[in-house]
């Protein structure tokens, strides 16, 4: 531990922002696992424009040690999150921090008085900034690198944040499996029966409003029961829709439809991790013709499913994990016919066994694992 002063000081400034965007650079100079993140969209986490400051505030921290950025860390509070719950709770997020001590203490102190001022009294997180975006911090499953909208870590995290008197609240899993899989032969026969009544579709790319919409009705009915939900505004979810499909096919966006009504659906993100990796976080001066190359020409071997879901009438009957068989079956043909790999699915929280049921059934791999934490302020 040091003995010198930590001085937290809130990020105001576009130099104190970029600080704060490049500071995991020194955390993971050493680590050949973690993928630096493109730094205009770090940075954009945090424009007031952005449809997630409709309804959220937020404020992000350094932490100092002789001028020297040694950490950082945000603290949030959303009103959805307090329309729904009314439980006064905050979130804290993007934690990285040197191994010490009293750069967690700092800055776990400072995000939490800034909590305070704002009424809230429990803590949860990380929140990258919401439930929607990245989450959690990584426990397990350090030797891989990360996949696209998922975080790295250091192994002393977890300590370093429960020193803080912070506890675990949920833990998320994230699944590694072949994309060629070949599924079980009870589950082809189910498909076989369910194909009566439920079709399957590519997005329509011509109505991708209606589209968004469709889908984020989907998310918002099928993960409502789920914890720490907080449902995707109109604006949010058509603002990710849209930068998503900028990325991929649309045979990797499908949709699920029982008796002619939308039922489920299914995102498969290229893994764009695998085309950034040596980027160092900047597109500038060549970095995009490389992205695009990888992207567009060569192709991927990885892929992620960052959003799916089934309407919660259907999920506790016969169809509900046959109409999530059939859309992930979907993506996963595209995505072998263009040379994908490995996909991840995730996350998944640990205590949803049908999710992790079905997933474990196709021989999906639980390599990585990330927890989430609460603390009660008094």
């Amino acid at each position: 531990m040091s003995e010198q002063a930590i001085e937290v000081v809130a990020v105001e400034s576009s130099a104190q922002l970029r600080q704060f965007v490049e500071l995991p650079y020194r955390i993971y100079s050493d680590d050949p696992n973690w993928v630096a993140p493109l730094k205009l969209l770090e940075k954009h986490r945090f424009d007031e424009k952005r449809p997630y400051f409709q309804h959220a505030r937020a404020q992000a921290f350094l932490a100092l040690k002789d001028g020297v950025p040694v950490g950082r860390i945000s603290a949030q509070v959303d009103d959805l999150h307090q329309q729904r719950y009314q439980d006064k709770t905050g979130y804290f997020g993007l934690p990285e921090a040197i191994d010490d001590d009293q750069v967690f203490a700092a800055l776990f102190d400072a995000a939490e008085r800034w909590l305070k001022e704002q009424g809230m009294s429990r803590v949860r997180g990380p929140y990258n900034l919401s439930i929607n975006e990245e989450v959690g911090v990584l426990v397990e499953g350090f030797e891989t690198p990360q996949y696209i909208m998922m975080g790295h870590g250091r192994p002393y995290y977890d300590a370093g944040i429960k020193a803080q008197g912070y506890r675990g609240a949920k833990d998320l899993l994230a699944y590694l499996i072949d994309t060629d899989f070949v599924a079980p032969p009870v589950m082809e026969k189910l498909v076989r029966r369910a194909q009566r009544k439920v079709t399957v579709r590519t997005i329509r790319m011509d109505s991708l409003e209606e589209e968004a919409e469709i889908m984020r009705d989907i998310h918002n009915d099928a993960w409502q029961n789920n914890w720490g939900f907080v449902p995707f505004t109109q604006e949010e979810f058509l603002d990710t829709v849209k930068t998503l499909t900028m990325l991929l096919p649309p045979e990797q966006v499908q949709i699920a439809e029982h008796e002619g009504e939308p039922a489920a659906f299914i995102v498969m993100l290229p893994n764009i991790n695998e085309a950034i990796a040596d980027l160092k976080g900047s597109l500038f001066p060549f970095g995009w013709l490389k992205a695009i190359w990888r992207l567009k020409v060569k192709g991927l071997k990885t892929g992620r499913v960052p959003l799916m879901g089934v309407r919660t009438g259907f999920q506790n009957g016969p169809l509900g994990p046959v109409m999530a068989f059939m859309v992930i079956d979907a993506v996963r043909s595209a995505s072998v016919a263009g040379g994908m790999q490995k996909t991840e699915m995730g996350w998944i929280l640990e205590d949803n066994q049908a999710m992790n049921n079905i997933i474990l059934q196709l021989g999906g791999d639980p390599y990585k694992r990330y927890r989430m934490y609460e603390k009660d302020l008094t």
